[in-house]
């Protein structure tokens, strides 16, 4: 069987993954194996905290949410059993955006969620 060589094929596909790799640090975007193994160990990643980011933004809403109702006298899941008494539906992104950006809006909310679960 005759020897078949990669030629412009090849170094086309191979250029293509070290541009990729443009960022990377050491041999990881100038040898070709490193290069490659880099690249592809970059997409897993990429993949998985793809998923990742929405527990960890999940994670900080609740913790903002946590620390406004705290400062109006109450906790975070009492907060939460409140205004579902109280039929407010508004998301955790939502909650938490008000409870850093307008505290006397989201002093409102807990109000009306300590009414609702006075009720």
């Amino acid at each position: 069987m005759a020897r078949v060589k990669g030629g412009y094929v090849t170094r086309r596909r191979r250029k293509k993954i070290i541009k990729m790799n443009e960022g990377h640090f050491g041999s990881r975007h100038r040898l070709w194996k490193k290069a490659h193994e880099s690249w592809l160990h970059s997409g897993q990643y990429a993949f998985r905290d793809r998923r990742n980011r929405k527990r960890d933004l999940r994670r900080l809403w609740i913790a903002r949410i946590n620390a406004g109702a705290r400062a109006n006298g109450l906790s975070y899941s009492r907060l939460i059993d409140g205004l579902k008494k109280a039929n407010i539906d508004l998301d955790r992104k939502m909650l938490a955006d008000l409870a850093v950006r307008d505290a006397n809006a989201f002093a409102q909310v807990v109000q009306a969620a300590k009414g609702a679960k006075a009720a």
